[in-house]
């Protein structure tokens, strides 16, 4: 059974919920609520168990919401690793439109943490008695944690001698990308952020890229793509997928699904444009659950036969003389 450890600095308790009509003022009443544990690396770790792997998720938790947090990762079947902090985990509301079949997302921000605590979340992955056949990082980091922080984890993963994935954006990407990364999974917002470039097709969306991995020690680039697909490069590949034709449910934790589904090939020692295939049904999967619900491995497993991975076409070089 691959091993799967992944570390989730702002993690949530996810609540979901639906209203016959979302307006301004009116007293709206709700269908029964659903919660479920969430945050990048906690969602990513709840994919790969799904799909069979062992799945450890360390993350920060405080309060009564950090408690029922920890008990629904651990009845899902992914070991906990929680890091007591003195704040209240923080809450996500989704709420559906059912005239619309809107979703409408309030993400809280995440509690403050101290010196004292953040460096408790590295100390405790860098004594994990476990070693994970990958690792990933996941989501944003919450107020008080230092842009450096994942650059720090790429250290301690880089020490076991295992590959390291990171879903992030912004500063803290930009500083991680100065140590060892195997992957990283930016969407296109985030890319353009990153390059300050249109990225408007997908040649240029291959070359930034291939840019990043040329720069620094980075592997791979997983870039998701929306409705268009996603792209996965290498600094001698590249490979296109379709969006699968599927009617969303709810868009909740697509990305996360992707990610799981991917690791999980990977750790399981699949190539990495077959873990390509997989991250593409996780998320198109995810896609079908409603709520906050992540994918079934049983839509990933049936959807992974619709996926097609098609290698990009490398630019021609000019003739001589044009």
């Amino acid at each position: 059974m691959p091993v799967i450890a992944t570390l989730t600095m702002n993690p949530a308790l996810d609540m979901s919920t639906s209203a016959e009509r979302v307006e301004p003022v009116r007293k709206l009443r709700c269908s029964p609520a659903r919660r479920d544990p969430g945050g990048g690396g906690v969602n990513v770790a709840r994919m790969a168990h799904r799909l069979g792997a062992r799945t450890i998720a360390i993350f920060p938790s405080g309060g009564l919401t950090g408690q029922m947090l920890e008990r629904l990762v651990e009845a899902e079947g992914v070991e906990a690793t929680a890091v007591a902090i003195g704040s209240e985990t923080r809450e996500d509301v989704t709420v559906l439109d059912e005239t619309s079949g809107e979703q409408y997302r309030f993400v809280l921000p995440g509690p403050h943490l101290h010196g004292v605590e953040w460096m408790a979340c590295l100390r405790t992955l860098a004594e994990l008695p476990t070693r994970p056949d990958i690792f990933c990082a996941s989501g944003s980091l919450p107020p008080g944690v230092p842009d450096d922080f994942y650059a720090r984890v790429a250290e301690i993963v880089e020490s076991w001698g295992v590959r390291f994935a990171l879903d992030t954006s912004g500063a803290p990407l930009k500083a991680a990308l100065a140590e060892r990364v195997f992957l990283v999974k930016p969407n296109l917002r985030e890319m353009r952020e990153l390059t300050g470039a249109p990225l408007s097709d997908e040649p240029s969306r291959v070359a930034a890229c291939r840019a990043l991995i040329a720069r620094g020690r980075l592997g791979a680039v997983a870039l998701s793509l929306g409705h268009e697909g996603a792209l996965l490069v290498t600094a001698h590949d590249a490979w296109r997928a379709q969006a699968l034709p599927i009617r969303p449910v709810s868009s909740v934790g697509a990305g996360d699904s992707f990610l799981g589904a991917m690791l999980w090939g990977l750790a399981s020692k699949l190539t990495l444009k077959e873990s390509f295939n997989l991250g593409m049904a996780g998320g198109s999967a995810a896609l079908l659950a409603p709520g906050t619900e992540l994918a079934r491995s049983a839509d990933v497993r049936r959807l992974l036969a619709q996926v097609i991975v098609e290698p990009v076409p490398e630019p021609r070089a000019a003739a001589v003389g044009r």
